[in-house]
């Protein structure tokens, strides 16, 4: 089968093997690998030690995002989310169920934000302190680049909490070019290729104060103090540690193959293929070329398209793509990540080119 969604993602089978084995998650030797993981996590964000930390958390990637939020801005602080996704809206949602103040601004879903939306924002609402965007905005595929939003901030003296879950280990990003960044978060399972079951937080020591979260669970100032008294070793409550073990197997398979320079050229050509090949097909990209982004193509569904029967039809031949979209008209979300060759994606797209001749769409 070619896994062909947004994640999670299609993994090597070496990554996958790791996960056959049981771990004791206090074990010693155990607690060697979580120190391991989180060095090379926070050397792949670009984090200073000392300066940064990375805080590791069970679960998706809402769970990372909502901690960020609840850590970093104080309750009753205001935010400011630039709404061109549905994970913009996911974001949104969090923010204010976290009991702080969040602003939608609205930007197409077909661009990514430019220095005037940011700064339009801020000028609408002073008040806010932090700029929470989504880096990869799979809703679409377009790209929220920290390089256009990061000087704007950095001369308004505002934060970013960047939501990175599906372009982390794929588009550059580093900490240390990105003072006014107070966080990046990601997970697992997306373009490091690891399993699900684990989120990660590169966050500013001091942009963390006890007591901010309003969760115990979700608190990063604590996951921080756990971790300086374990000496980097070890996790509040019971960790994922299969889904640790394969995710060190992962970052290995990561830097064998090149690193993000590597990772990333993978990814856009397997888009550039997708992409030209939808073309070809007659199907309609949602996003401009100019504007698409590595991670995923979203396309729009012909008049009368079948979305469920064009799904199974290529898992019938041994393609699986999303059975849902979160675009505001009918599109098709076919991901470009994961352990997938570019000979995989040309194959994918021929057979995608069969199913499109052999079926008559409903209607």
């Amino acid at each position: 089968m070619i896994l062909l969604t947004p994640g999670p993602v299609q993994t090597a089978p070496q990554t996958r093997a790791a996960m056959a084995q049981d771990i004791a998650p206090w074990d010693n030797d155990f607690r060697a690998v979580y120190a391991r993981i989180r060095e090379r996590v926070l050397a792949l964000a670009g984090g200073v030690p000392g300066e940064h930390a990375c805080l590791p958390l069970q679960g998706a990637g809402h769970f990372i995002v909502e901690a960020a939020i609840r850590s970093l801005v104080p309750a009753g602080g205001a935010i400011i989310v630039p709404m061109n996704g549905a994970y913009a809206e996911r974001v949104l949602l969090l923010a204010r169920g976290a009991g702080r103040v969040a602003h939608a601004w609205p930007v197409p879903d077909t661009r990514g934000v430019t220095a005037e939306d940011v700064e339009a924002a801020f000028a609408a609402h002073p008040e806010a302190t932090h700029f929470a965007t989504v880096y990869s905005e799979t809703g679409a595929g377009i790209v929220n680049r920290p390089e256009i939003i990061g000087p704007v901030l950095r001369a308004l003296g505002k934060r970013l909490i960047l939501d990175a879950v599906s372009a982390f280990g794929a588009l550059p990003f580093s900490m240390e070019d990105h003072p006014e960044c107070d966080a990046v978060v990601f997970t697992s399972n997306k373009c490091i290729e690891g399993l699900p079951g684990i989120a990660f937080c590169v966050a500013r020591v001091d942009a963390l104060e006890q007591g901010r979260a309003g969760s115990w669970s979700l608190d990063l100032w604590e996951i921080l103090n756990i971790a300086l008294k374990s000496g980097w070793g070890s996790f509040r409550f019971t960790p994922p540690v299969q889904a640790l073990a394969a995710f060190d197997v992962a970052l290995d398979l990561f830097d064998a193959e090149g690193g993000q320079p590597a990772r990333l050229a993978r990814y856009r050509e397997n888009m550039r293929i997708l992409y030209e090949g939808a073309l070809k097909l007659g199907l309609r990209p949602y996003v401009d070329q100019a504007e698409q982004g590595p991670i995923i193509v979203t396309l729009h569904q012909p008049p009368g398209f079948d979305l469920q029967g064009f799904v199974d039809a290529l898992k019938a031949r041994g393609v699986l793509i999303s059975n849902f979209y979160t675009t505001k008209t009918p599109s098709i979300r076919i991901g470009c990540i994961g352990a997938i060759t570019n000979a995989e994606m040309t194959q994918a797209v021929a057979i995608m080119g069969e199913v499109l001749a052999s079926t008559t769409p409903a209607g």
